[in-house]
């Protein structure tokens, strides 16, 4: 048996974030680019603790699925302001445009120069600034992947940028930020955060580090997903939600994925559906394609 396993540099997990970030950031640089969603509200506490530890900040807000041209604007932005450290405060997209951010500041050239697919993939040569994931969804576990999914508008397809140098040095997880989500949103990111910890536990390329925190991962999403959708301030559900968030992100880049993932990369790039919405609708179908297909090939399988 021969396996890797690699995350962040550090992952902290529990009530505090916004208070936490601010001492830890300051350690790294003296001026931040803080990635937030669209209202940038909720970042508000963000900005005003990184401002009291003399930190200059400098907000970027996106909305909707990350694009090539969401991260090319930040980038500019960061490189304009002098900025040498990056935090994201949001959901997936906003931790993936942070995460690619942070790759571009300390790596010239052009962004498709490193893009899988509709670019030439080259390796980054230097790792990217200091950057913190801090999640304030329960599902797509960018806070602890060396990937960032984006969009290219004018091919109509998601690609990844992905390198070793990209897993973010600190990923702080507080369940307390996910109370506000709306019920649409529990459930995508949910079943996002439940598909990827199915996928790595049925894929091809599992080891035992994974499969346990798959194992753990279900359990807590299949108990607490509907009890979280009815009540966003059940704060056990809500726990069990994180965790699981944050294991699909340790299963999938250790791990892999499989055919949801894949259909749901494609699938993204043509239709304005959260990432999430469409991985929960394709699991039952891809489930049942994979049991046939077992039942075929090895009947007397467990």
């Amino acid at each position: 048996m021969r396996f890797e396993f690699a995350t962040a540099a550090r992952i902290i997990f529990g009530p505090g974030a916004i208070k936490d970030a601010a001492p830890l950031a300051r350690d790294w640089g003296d001026k931040a680019l803080v990635v937030t969603g669209s209202s940038g509200e909720p970042a508000d506490p963000l900005l005003d603790a990184l401002k009291s530890h003399g930190i200059s900040v400098t907000a970027y807000h996106v909305s909707g699925e990350p694009t090539t041209d969401t991260v090319l604007t930040g980038t500019a932005l960061a490189r304009e302001m002098g900025c040498n450290v990056v935090l994201g405060l949001g959901g997936g997209s906003v931790l993936d445009t942070g995460k690619a951010i942070s790759a571009l500041l300390t790596n010239r050239g052009d962004l498709c120069d490193y893009l899988e697919r509709i670019g030439q993939g080259k390796p980054l040569t230097q790792p990217a600034a200091p950057y913190m994931a801090i999640p304030t969804t329960a599902g797509s576990g960018a806070e602890v992947t060396r990937n960032a999914v984006l969009t290219s508008t004018r091919h109509r397809v998601k690609v990844s940028f992905r390198s070793q140098w990209m897993t973010p040095r600190l990923a702080r997880v507080d369940p307390e930020l996910t109370y506000s989500l709306p019920p649409s949103l529990t459930a995508a990111t949910g079943l996002d955060a439940l598909t990827q910890v199915l996928e790595p536990y049925v894929c091809n390329m599992p080891n035992p580090m994974t499969d346990a925190i798959c194992r753990e991962g279900m359990s807590r999403v299949s108990r607490s997903i509907r009890r979280a959708y009815q009540d966003g301030h059940d704060a056990q559900a809500r726990e069990d939600l994180s965790v699981a968030g944050l294991f699909g992100g340790l299963a999938l880049a250790n791990a892999k994925l499989g055919a949801v993932h894949g259909l749901a990369g494609s699938l993204g790039g043509m239709l304005s559906a959260p990432h999430g919405a469409i991985c929960a609708r394709l699991l039952p179908l891809v489930m049942a394609a994979n049991r046939q297909a077992l039942q075929q090939r090895d009947p007397d399988s467990p």
